[in-house]
């Protein structure tokens, strides 16, 4: 059920989004939806990426059928869901493809035995009688089966197999249509198989209704126009914790805090500084220097920061928000300001009205209103246009709605985006984004990028035709994949392009993470960006851990995919020794920012340099370096206490004890709990 939910929760960003391997059943194999079959579109605000169905076979099997593209990469899935004489599913069987290939899966009641076998893991344990399996993957549309089942158990909650459990809550009632369409529906959130809510939308009468999202949603056609209404009322019911929240954790301290004894990371002057002392007080950094000079006031709360790292708050510069809860899970990874590139307007604008009246805690977010172009491989979220006139005005709206930049898509035509790119500087906007098909780095960058977004993109330049007139969809995976371990970055054309980038500081935001988790791992194999968290989420969130990435196109391998990331790492190194800008971004959850910098030290980064790129490199890049990014007398008490040193291991960010957001110290261990953790990372 919430792998699914998570599938939705992605295609906010990049979309990598992975769940088989092997051969695959055919499109043309897969059940047809009878002319009875209820029906449902995936949309966004953007527009439609697919269409779903749902019906009950004669025998009372429960059948659905989905298509889904997004952005070229093709779902194409069907499932049955068969139910015991006990009212539970006695056999689930999942078949067709994704971008990985195969996502067969069945689950089965053998002989009081619950057996399962999914694209990542097989396994068996005796059976309850109870329980209900989780499916790691199969067709969005059928979490209604599961949503209804819930809604109709005690308590309206439900134990998982192969582990864990759900709950529904009842969140608020919503009237949507007109004339004979008009009714109300009810939204619920299901919880305890994510470390956030995943609301679900359900009828009067107990029925699936649909799925909201601030990325992809699932509606009846006949009520796709009621897709703001319920996003709306869904944000706002769900806000009515955030005060409380706030209260907790966001007040100002009433006294000085100094910090004493840490090894300081200097992130203008790139290095670490032992034996040091901050004292922060109001809100903003009142002292920093040698514990032995730095006069601590006697009415200061102290912490002992022997054998401990202070860094400014770490930045995550790529990193799509998911609600208003994601807030709380940065802050506990020490992060206390992102970049969202590639928000959609009223999420956007509902949660900044919050922040501002001070009722929800959250970092310092500056984003990005999404462009693309009309189509079949339209971005899922953001502004769709089909004109230059349409580009023009989606650039004013994302002015007229407060946000720091526009980023542009695949889909763009170059005869739109010129204009678009333009009038966005004339309004002192930040230009980045993907490089729209039929273009190269050095036609965004004469045309006034500012940024190029993933590094995947910077590599077009040495790419054939064939892959960069193409690049909306699945190519600008699979072209890279297949052709940059081939590309030598000291000739032509990427030397040429490497000065020119530094010559003019096009800022890049490789997010190497998300190229990791997509070309090196096999399905089940565990990602090393996730691997430390294992044991600290519910059990349905450490299984989509081991997605692993897509299926390799007929022809390449999986070595041909690893060597190529290594090139693309290579290449994230050529570019910061040549002086590029580098920030440090995810395309994630936020969970995945350590692992960002540590991939960066291993392209030969060091340690200082990897955590000025998740600092004061990206507060310059958004023009907030006078009042964050460093640890630096008057500029906002942005800071993270982490346990170890930092210059001889960066992977103890991930080790966060105290954070503190515009002078609010909040304890670490209680912000991971309230964000749905366990306990800390490994």
């Amino acid at each position: 059920m919430l792998h699914r939910h998570q599938m939705l929760a992605c295609a906010a960003s990049i979309g990598l989004i992975a769940t088989s391997t092997a051969a695959q059943t055919p499109k043309e194999q897969l059940l047809v939806p009878p002319p009875s079959a209820k029906k449902f579109l995936i949309v966004s605000a953007a527009g439609q990426h697919g269409h779903s169905a749902i019906w009950t076979l004669p025998n009372g099997t429960v059948a659905t059928r989905e298509s889904m593209n997004l952005r070229g990469q093709i779902f194409e899935q069907d499932e049955i869901i068969h139910t015991g004489a006990n009212g539970q599913p006695d056999r689930i069987v999942i078949r067709g493809y994704t971008p990985s290939g195969d996502s067969a899966e069945t689950f089965a009641i053998t002989d009081g035995k619950a057996i399962w076998k999914s694209p990542i893991d097989a396994g068996s344990v005796g059976y309850d009688g109870k329980s209900q399996y989780s499916t790691f993957g199969g067709p969005i549309i059928a979490n209604a089966y599961f949503a209804e089942a819930a809604l109709k158990a005690p308590n309206h909650s439900l134990s998982l197999l192969p582990g864990g459990s759900a709950r529904m809550t009842r969140l608020v009632d919503v009237p949507i249509g007109s004339g004979a369409s008009a009714k109300t529906v009810t939204i619920w959130t299901i919880e305890g198989v994510s470390n956030e809510p995943i609301p679900l939308v359900m009828n009067a009468d107990g029925s699936f209704f649909g799925f909201v999202s601030a990325g992809i949603s699932l509606m009846p056609e006949a009520y796709t126009g009621d897709l703001l209404t319920l996003q709306k009322a869904q944000i706002e019911a769900m806000a009515a914790r955030n005060p409380a929240i706030k209260a907790r954790f966001g007040t100002v301290s009433p006294v000085p805090v100094a910090f004493t004894h840490v090894v300081l990371f200097d992130a203008i002057g790139g290095k670490f500084v032992p034996d040091q002392t901050v004292i922060a007080n109001a809100g903003k950094i009142a002292a920093v220097g040698p514990s032995g000079s730095v006069k601590v006031p006697a009415n200061a709360r102290v912490i002992d920061g022997t054998g401990k790292t202070l860094s400014p708050g770490i930045w995550d510069a790529h990193m799509h928000v998911g609600s208003d809860l994601t807030g709380l899970q940065l802050l506990s990874q020490g992060e206390t300001n992102a970049r969202n590139p590639g928000a959609d307007i009223q999420p956007t604008v509902l949660r900044n009205k919050q922040i501002a009246e001070g009722k929800l805690l959250f970092p310092t977010v500056y984003s990005s209103v999404l462009i693309d172009g009309k189509g079949p491989l339209q971005a899922q979220g953001g502004i769709s246009v089909s004109s230059a006139e349409e580009a023009i005005a989606a650039v004013h709206r994302a002015k007229d709605n407060g946000f720091a930049a526009v980023k542009f898509y695949t889909s763009m035509k170059p005869e739109w985006l010129w204009p678009a790119i333009k009038e966005a500087h004339k309004l002192g906007l930040h230009v980045h984004g993907h490089i729209p098909a039929t273009l190269r780095p050095t036609d965004v960058i004469a045309g006034g990028y500012d940024e190029i977004t993933h590094i995947n993109f910077v590599m077009m330049q040495a790419l054939p035709d064939s892959v960069v007139d193409i690049d909306n969809g699945i190519e600008r995976f699979n072209g890279p994949g297949k052709y940059a371990k081939d590309v030598d970055l000291t000739a032509e054309p990427m030397k040429s392009l490497i000065k020119l980038m530094a010559d003019k500081k096009i800022t890049v935001d490789p997010t190497l993470s998300t190229f990791e988790s997509l070309y090196v791992p096999e399905n089940g194999d565990l990602s090393p960006a996730y691997e430390p968290y294992i044991g600290t989420l519910p059990p349905t969130v450490e299984r989509g851990f081991r997605a692993g990435g897509f299926k390799p196109p007929e022809g390449v391998t999986r070595a041909d995919w690893r060597a190529s990331f290594a090139k693309l790492v290579a290449l994230t190194r050529a570019l910061h020794e040549a002086g590029v800008p580098i920030v440090a971004g995810t395309d994630g959850s936020g969970l995945e920012i350590v692992r960002e910098l540590e991939l960066y030290t291993q392209a030969g980064f060091s340690n200082a340099e990897a955590l000025q790129a998740a600092t004061i490199v990206p507060a310059r890049l958004v023009g907030a370096d006078k009042e964050t990014g460093s640890v630096t007398v008057g500029k906002q008490a942005d800071l993270v206490l982490v346990d170890g040193d930092v210059s001889k291991d960066i992977g103890a960010l991930r080790r966060t004890l105290w954070v503190m957001s515009d002078g609010a110290l909040m304890n670490a261990d209680e912000l991971r709990e309230a964000a749905g953790f366990a306990g800390r990372p490994k």
